[in-house]
């Protein structure tokens, strides 16, 4: 298996979001963009596969020595290996990957958050260094697209976390703002034990109502003359918002329930996207 067939499995198999989000993007970027993917899939497995903090420490620190291999043009790993020819092409900074590891270090030292403040700053590390460092890879003229591509991937992180608290939970995980919990009736204790409730239906809604209002806002700072460079995280933000609509309509049953969308559904949100931005 080549580095970038590695990639392909781990961040955009045929059928995910990610591979609908990329397909009609030039193989170059195609590679590069799959590649910075892909390190991300790693870092979240190592905190969702390593019981042991202390190996996961361990293993995240290999990876902040495989960056200083990468940028000495010797790296190991095959994501960093098909991450290098794009290093250069691309600008990718190494402290914007290093951030990365940042938010897998947080995640393994944090498995709740006080108040929203503190999540977004768990999703700048864990999800806006990514846009920053997407945003070139696609192409941009004006510097207001980094502060698009921030925003939208914080949009994204947060979509996450709505559709994966059940998933979460069983990991012992509440990304939900303890405080937003106390505002609606729902115990830490609900989520953990998959307590559906009325209260936990209406707490969902105030987090997409949230999501939705950080797509709005990031999709109004990107830059017309960016526009269809962008299109990849265009097409993204149409799958992720349609998911949203798809967990309302499930009854926002996301501690019991996986909502997903079928490929074909998922090709149409993009062709439709790509060719209208």
């Amino acid at each position: 298996m080549t580095p970038e067939e590695y990639c392909r499995e781990k961040a955009a198999r045929i059928g995910s979001s990610l591979y609908y989000s990329f397909l009609f993007l030039q193989p170059e970027r195609r590679r590069a963009i799959t590649a910075l993917y892909a390190l991300c899939r790693e870092m979240d497995d190592v905190v969702a596969e390593c019981t042991d903090a202390g190996v996961a420490h361990t293993k995240l620190a290999w990876w902040r020595r495989e960056l200083g291999r990468l940028y000495a043009g010797e790296p190991q790993h095959p994501v960093s290996r098909a991450l290098q020819p794009a290093i250069e092409s691309f600008g990718i900074k190494h402290e914007c990957l290093t951030e990365i590891i940042n938010g897998a270090e947080l995640d393994l030292s944090q498995s709740r958050y006080l108040d929203f403040a503190a999540l977004e700053r768990y999703c700048h590390h864990a999800a806006g260094a990514v846009g920053v460092l997407a945003a070139p890879i696609f192409g941009y003229s004006d510097e207001r697209t980094l502060a698009y591509a921030h925003r939208l991937d914080i949009a994204f992180q947060l979509t996450e976390i709505i559709r994966n608290a059940g998933e979460d939970s069983r990991r012992g995980r509440i990304y939900l703002p303890l405080d937003e919990l106390q505002q609606f009736g729902v115990s830490a204790a609900d989520v953990l034990h998959a307590r559906q409730s009325a209260a936990f239906v209406h707490l969902i809604e105030f987090q997409i109502e949230r999501a939705e209002r950080y797509y709005v806002s990031a999709l109004e700072q990107l830059p017309d003359a960016d526009r269809r460079a962008q299109r990849p995280c265009l097409i993204m933000a149409a799958i992720y918002r349609a998911l949203m609509s798809e967990i309302r309509a499930d009854g926002c049953r996301v501690l019991t329930h996986r909502t997903t969308l079928t490929p074909l559904r998922k090709f149409w949100i993009a062709w439709k996207t790509w060719i209208t931005a």
